[in-house]
């Protein structure tokens, strides 16, 4: 299976601005996505999308290409994945004048997986035959039974609410929440607009290497992993 491996980093971010390059354990936070690109055995390729300039400088230093421009059209607060992942896999295929049998996103906002992360989604993906390998991580104490609606300041259980008020996490049924970190689809399920299909199987990932840097807040619970590690 020859895969496309695709970092998306536009330049705009509200929650963290410049967020792909901020600092994270020393270096910008792409460079550890990209390092994990690098250490892959089951990428064929790997570029960087971005419609800025100084995110694909630091990209090209930490040994990524970004081969393109991304369109001002794909790089608003509005933009979709699907639509940039699509581009991504159009403009590499007419540079290459070559096909790829699947493509791999992958985030920079969660740069804590692990080369075989990427390698054991794609491994999956081509023994199962599925549509895609999405990335999960175990809800633990978050698990959707718990949570409520909130309605005039009251609250409120939601259908699938726990069957009895404090009812043990042990009791509960196992669900998995995307974590952001691998998206891996099959060519033809990309063409058609989607990246998961009708056929989804999970990469599990610890927590440890589930972060999502959304806020400050996430950047700094990363660093401190990074520490801990170390």
């Amino acid at each position: 299976m020859r895969a496309l491996g695709v970092i998306p980093a536009r330049g705009g971010s509200k929650g963290i601005p410049r967020k792909n390059i901020q600092l994270l354990g020393g270096k910008p936070l792409i460079a550890h996505t990209i390092e994990a690109a690098k250490a892959s055995r089951r990428l064929a390729r790997f570029i960087v999308s971005t419609e800025d300039e100084e995110i694909a400088a630091a990209a090209r230093r930490c040994g990524a290409e970004a081969p393109f421009v991304r369109p001002a059209r794909l790089a608003t607060d509005s933009a979709r994945a699907i639509p940039v992942m699509q581009h991504a896999l159009e403009t590499m295929e007419a540079m290459e004048n070559a096909r790829f049998d699947a493509l791999v996103m992958l985030q920079p906002t969660t740069p804590l997986r692990a080369a075989a992360d990427i390698d054991g989604a794609l491994e999956l993906l081509e023994a199962s035959r599925a549509d895609s390998v999405i990335s999960v991580v175990d809800c633990g104490g978050h698990h959707p039974a718990r949570m409520k609606y909130l309605e005039d300041g009251r609250l409120v259980d939601p259908p699938f609410c726990e069957a009895y008020e404090t009812q043990p996490r042990q009791e509960l049924r196992p669900m998995y929440l995307r974590n952001g970190a691998i998206y891996a689809v099959r060519r033809e399920i990309l063409v058609k607009g989607s990246l998961k299909g009708g056929d989804c199987r999970a990469w599990i990932m610890p927590q440890s290497r589930s972060v999502n840097i959304d806020t400050p807040e996430d950047l700094e619970y990363a660093r401190w992993l990074l520490e801990k590690k170390k």
